[in-house]
């Protein structure tokens, strides 16, 4: 006899909330008849199918699916922290886990875009993402000569997540952090550079920051001031940026950027020694 799963039991099974297996069932991933009142029934071979054989890109949705579920929880507050650790002591490094998040909000983004959640549900999901990374960012130990790394969003871009996520790669990466955040003028940071000790400028900028021509303005007035003061400048995000800067490098995986961010440090204390 058929065994026929509700959409709860399917999430009981995958280990996800039952938003995330009405997505699938709307993409078509998983088969499912309709009751007479319209309540979604799943086959249990096809989702154990399913659950078995998914592809990556599948795995990699459904792992996306579990941090968008824990995100939209209104539960305890260290439960987004403790997902950061476990993800943390599963992948085995900081930046690993940045861009699992990274790619969990972007799940977050285009699930409110499809009406899926509200403005409200997806700013307390970010917010309860931004107050753990923060905690989490503190806890990791800076050396007291550690370079210094100032992180600014685009003028212009209220989005400062991902300036979180790249404040714990980089303080991953042994450097200690300065917080310009939302709401800086691309002059003040430019300004702010000058006799600092800031020996590196991560500047972030969202999906919603899309004019290419100011993007290339903003990264050219700051390229200017970075070689001015002798600081290194990244850009990253899903903003608009030019993929080739007329002076620093701009970033589209916390991973690589975590890389280049050793990779300067060790630069700066070779230079410091010689």
């Amino acid at each position: 006899m058929d065994v026929f799963l509700s959409t709860r039991d399917v999430a009981r099974l995958a280990g996800v909330g039952p938003t995330a297996v009405k997505r699938w069932a709307d993409e078509g991933l998983i088969r499912c008849v309709r009751t007479a009142g319209g309540h979604r029934r799943f086959d249990r071979a096809d989702v154990e199918r399913f659950l078995r054989h998914r592809s990556p890109e599948e795995a990699a949705d459904l792992a996306e699916d579990r941090w968008v579920e824990t995100l939209l929880k209104q539960g305890e507050p260290l439960e987004v922290e403790a997902m950061l650790l476990a993800g943390r002591s599963k992948k085995g490094s900081w930046h690993r886990v940045a861009d699992a998040a990274g790619a969990a909000l972007g799940m977050l983004g285009r699930l409110w875009q499809q009406g899926s959640v509200t403005v409200l549900q997806e700013h307390l999901a970010s917010e309860r993402l931004s107050r753990a990374l923060a905690r989490v960012s503190q806890a990791i130990p800076i050396a007291p000569d550690a370079p210094r790394a100032l992180l600014a969003c685009a003028e212009g871009d209220d989005h400062s997540l991902g300036l979180a996520l790249a404040e714990l790669v980089l303080r991953e990466a042994g450097w200690a952090t300065l917080w310009a955040g939302r709401g800086t003028p691309v002059a003040e940071v430019g300004f702010g550079l000058s006799g600092s000790e800031v020996r590196l400028l991560a500047v972030s900028a969202s999906e919603a920051s899309s004019d290419a021509a100011a993007l290339r303005a903003q990264a050219d007035a700051l390229g200017k001031a970075c070689r001015q003061a002798g600081a290194a400048l990244a850009v990253g995000g899903g903003g608009a940026w030019p993929d080739h800067l007329s002076y620093g490098m701009r970033f589209r995986s916390l991973e690589t950027f975590f890389h280049f961010a050793v990779e300067e440090r060790a630069r700066l204390r070779e230079r410091g020694a010689a």
